[in-house]
């Protein structure tokens, strides 16, 4: 149960635990598991939703952005934007990036690459690195 309470009366409570109690009065072996309700994500979503953050920061030019833009060399950011981004970034997805992590995580498309293993989204790696004429991994 996820309030404790000592008014038995409370509406909450009453509403919190008559699954509980229904569930298990009507299959004593059932066990409740509860899950997230996390929506599955794709690399075309993660792709998007990474672009769009970094279209909303200010000091990137929209022009200039691609995935392969460097947020140094390209886009003429400074270690203190780097850091901003990555927070946008962990707000946008909800995980935290270890700074270890992070320092390494200097484009858009190393940021994909590193939620899409995060997230267990095998399925483009391969394929991209064909696509760049870099076959044989």
């Amino acid at each position: 149960m996820i309030f404790n309470c000592s008014n038995k009366d409370n509406v909450f409570e009453k509403n919190l635990s008559f699954p509980n109690k229904w569930l298990q009065s009507s299959n004593p072996n059932l066990i409740l598991v509860r899950y997230g309700h996390k929506h599955p994500l794709t690399v075309d979503m993660i792709r998007e939703r990474i672009l769009l953050v970094l279209k909303l920061y200010d000091k990137i030019d929209a022009d200039k952005l691609t995935l392969d833009s460097h947020f140094y060399k390209d886009l003429g950011l400074d270690s203190l934007d780097h850091v901003e981004i990555i927070m946008s970034i962990e707000d946008e997805f909800h995980f935290e990036i270890p700074d270890e992590d992070a320092e390494k995580l200097n484009t858009p498309r190393e940021i994909l690459d590193y939620i899409q293993l995060k997230e267990e989204i095998y399925a483009e790696l391969e394929h991209r690195d064909d696509q760049h004429g870099e076959g044989g991994h």
